[in-house]
Order: C-alpha cells, then sequence, then structure tokens
C-alpha cells in the first residue's frame, strides 16, 4: 500500500516543533515576525514640544493680534531642539522655539515663525492663535503601557522606526528555520568543472537551497557526498554538532528502490522511515528523526533525486509546516483554472503537472508545459504553476477546469 499526499503530508508536519523566539537587534528585525506584543515603554512624546518653528506664547496674550495691528512681545529665551533645562514662560513673553522643542511652562500655544517678522529681541506676531496651536502633547502618540505592535506583525520600516522611538534596542522576534541540504550521489560534479561520460552537473542543492531561502529559512548547502554510507553518515554527524546550528536537514537522492541508495542504506530502521508516496513525480519519500554523536536529535526528511520531482517535493511536503514553524503563513494560492490542452494522469496517483496560468478574454486558463517525466527541469523553471489531478482523475479535457496551486506570483 502506497501512502496518499496527505498522510506523508501530516507525517512531514509533525517533525517541526512550534515556533520558537529570539531578541534580535532593531537592524535585523526588517521582515522578522514579531514573537509577542510590544508595549510603550515610555510615552510618544515624552513631554509637550512645538510642532513648528515659532514662538511659544500664551494665547491670551496674543489675542487681539492682526496683521494690520501686530502684538509685541520681548523674547526672553531661546529654545533649540536638545535643550534639556526646565524654562518657564512669563506672561506677556514669547520664547522662540524650534520643531520638536520642549514647550516652556507656562506657554500653552506656538505662533509659527510665518505669522510674525522673525525677531530676536522682541517679535511681532501678526496673528491670534488658539491654546493648544502647533503644540504635541505628551503621550499623544502612544502612552506607556499601550500596544505598539502585536504578536504576529511582520515589521516593516515604520514599525521599527516605531520600536527605536521607544528606546528599544532590540525586538522579540520568531526564529527562522535553520536548514541545512545535502545532495548525494557519486556522478554529481560541481558546476564549472568538465563533466566525464556518466557524470552530471549538480543542481538540486543549489535549487532547495533557494527555495528554501524563499520560504524564509536560513539555508546553507553542504557539499554534495558520493554513494557511500559512511561518509554520508560522518557528514550527517558534522552537520548535527556543527556550531551554526541545524534545526532541519534536507536531503535529495538516494532513496529508491535500486542498489546504492546511500540515504536509504544508511538511515533505514534508524529513525527514518521510507515510503512510496502514491504521486507522480516524486514517489519515493522518507523522513524522521536522526541522532547526532551528542545524542541530539534532528529532523530529516529525504527527497528523490529527480530533480523535478525534489522541487514539487518541497512544495508538496516542506513549504506550508517550515513556514508555520516560523511563524508565517502559507503563502500558495490555490485555485480553478481552465485546461487548454487535454492531460493524462496514472490510475492511482496525484499527479502535479506543470503549467502556465494566465487570463485569457477574461478568463483564468492554465497551459499544461511539458512532459510529465520527473527530469524535464526546464518546464518547471518556465511554470509559474503545479496543475494538481486527484488520484481518482486519470484523463482531463481541454476546457476542463483543474485545481492549480501557484507557484509563483510574479514578484521581484
Amino acid at each position: 500500500m502506497m501512502r496518499t499526499v496527505s498522510e506523508h503530508q501530516h507525517v512531514v508536519a509533525g517533525l517541526f516543533p512550534p515556533p520558537r523566539a529570539e531578541v534580535v537587534p532593531l537592524a535585523a528585525a526588517l521582515g522578522r515576525i514579531t514573537a509577542a506584543d510590544v508595549r510603550a515603554t515610555v510615552d510618544l512624546p515624552g513631554f509637550d514640544n512645538s510642532a513648528m518653528d515659532g514662538y511659544a506664547v500664551r494665547a491670551v496674550d496674543i489675542a487681539a493680534a492682526a496683521e494690520d495691528s501686530p502684538v509685541t512681545l520681548p523674547v526672553s529665551a531661546d529654545i533649540p531642539a536638545g535643550r534639556t533645562d526646565p524654562l518657564y514662560l512669563d506672561p506677556g513673553t514669547a520664547h522662540r522655539i524650534m520643531t520638536g522643542s520642549p514647550l516652556p511652562s507656562g506657554a500653552d500655544a506656538v505662533v509659527p515663525v510665518e505669522q510674525t517678522d522673525a525677531g530676536l529681541q522682541s517679535v511681532a506676531v501678526h496673528a491670534s492663535v488658539a491654546q493648544g496651536a502647533s503644540v504635541r502633547t505628551a503621550g499623544s502618540d502612544i502612552v506607556v503601557g499601550d500596544l505598539a505592535i502585536p504578536a504576529g506583525t511582520v515589521l516593516h520600516a515604520p514599525a521599527i522606526g516605531l520600536l527605536a522611538a521607544l528606546g528599544l534596542p532590540g525586538v522579540e522576534v520568531l526564529a527562522p528555520v535553520r536548514v541545512v541540504v545535502v545532495s548525494t550521489g557519486s556522478e554529481l560534479v560541481a558546476a564549472g568543472q568538465p563533466l566525464r561520460h556518466g557524470q552530471i552537473y549538480e543542481s538540486n542543492g543549489v535549487m532547495l537551497t533557494s527555495a528554501l531561502s524563499e520560504a524564509g529559512a536560513i539555508a546553507r548547502q553542504e557539499h554534495f557526498v558520493p554513494d557511500d554510507v559512511a561518509q554520508f553518515r560522518e557528514r550527517l554527524d558534522a552537520i548535527i554538532t556543527d556550531e551554526r546550528g541545524c534545526d532541519l536537514i534536507v536531503t535529495s537522492g538516494g532513496v529508491s528502490a535500486g542498489a546504492y541508495e546511500v540515504v536509504k542504506d544508511a538511515l533505514a530502521g534508524d529513525g527514518v522511515e521510507f515510503v512510496k508516496v502514491a504521486m507522480q513525480p516524486g514517489m519515493p519519500q522518507g523522513c524522521g528523526r536522526i541522532r547526532g554523536p551528542d545524542g541530539q536529535s534532528v529532523p530529516i526528511v529525504t527527497l528523490p533525486g529527480n530533480p523535478v520531482s525534489a522541487q514539487v517535493s518541497f512544495e508538496v511536503f516542506l513549504r506550508a509546516p517550515l513556514r508555520r514553524a516560523m511563524g508565517l503563513a502559507d503563502d500558495r494560492e490555490r485555485t480553478t483554472a481552465e485546461l487548454t490542452a487535454p492531460l493524462h494522469s496514472p490510475a492511482g496517483k496525484r499527479q502535479f503537472r506543470r503549467g502556465i496560468i494566465r487570463i485569457e478574454d477574461g478568463r483564468v486558463v492554465v497551459d499544461p508545459i511539458g512532459p510529465p517525466s520527473s527530469h524535464h527541469l526546464r518546464y518547471l523553471a518556465a511554470a509559474n504553476a503545479l496543475i494538481d489531478v486527484g488520484t481518482d482523475t486519470e484523463n482531463l479535457a481541454r476546457g476542463d477546469l483543474a485545481e492549480v496551486i501557484l507557484i509563483d506570483d510574479g514578484s521581484a
């Protein structure tokens, strides 16, 4: 009996722990998600201050001011931004004041400099103002104890600015999952090196590392290993004990039913289960937990080696639980689209075909591209959608509606 896609999704999701929190400096917080409510630790503003360059006054003292009959007041102090000594405004006087500077006691309004003659020793005021004019009162933005940023907020630049204005050097955010990618296969050769007959360039490692990073994880690629069980186990032990940390290991290759399946040979019966999933592409799958030399347990997901199978398996099994483990929503949109060409799917298997979804004459349509085989990477590279054909469907005709997973939203 094969495992269904839904069953394997459930098993893989169970490997991920709840999101964990960490405190990061504000400079590193952009795009991160707050792990807890952040409450104001100070009032904003922290004191009554001027909203304009002008003159701090008592409104009653200039109530009779007009353009043709200004009121003249002596200027008894100058208040630039940053002045910290307490000041008092005597009745019948003015203080020259800059934007953001603290309002002196006794003042209840600010006259913009444009409504005066900008005098230094005395000032002629050409217009009256109401009490509170051009004054930012203490706590008018936020007061101590108010909710500043709710838990679960994706921090953008203004939110980080608010945290900085509150005097917070750092913020508690959900930690990204640290993932290490390992490709296996004696036939693999690094890009840029000459190929011998029977060799291929390694592509799964960089592809999966990119996919994991795109999903929000901190992913790094280990150099691929040959089909040697001892070397593979040594590499896993080194990954688990690496001081950079590892929350998840993802491998590609070595999980099928043939000989020289290094991942299966090394891990079967040792905390990792290898199964066949009723899907195309990506039937051979594995997952579980492995222990390092220090006894630490780390989850591992073993994907098939064919590149399309590996990437489709990531989309189907890994991306959603990975994002949930970081407090992120599953951002892969599902919709239905009209097929522009017929499709055939093997009986009893859930097929994921590559497609291009688009709008045609106001209708959402999807063009199936390429054959269903798991080695046609060029068509996956060109696709912006996966056509999800259910296990109970063998044939779909042109014009039929199909379930579609959007895998590329077109954003930069």
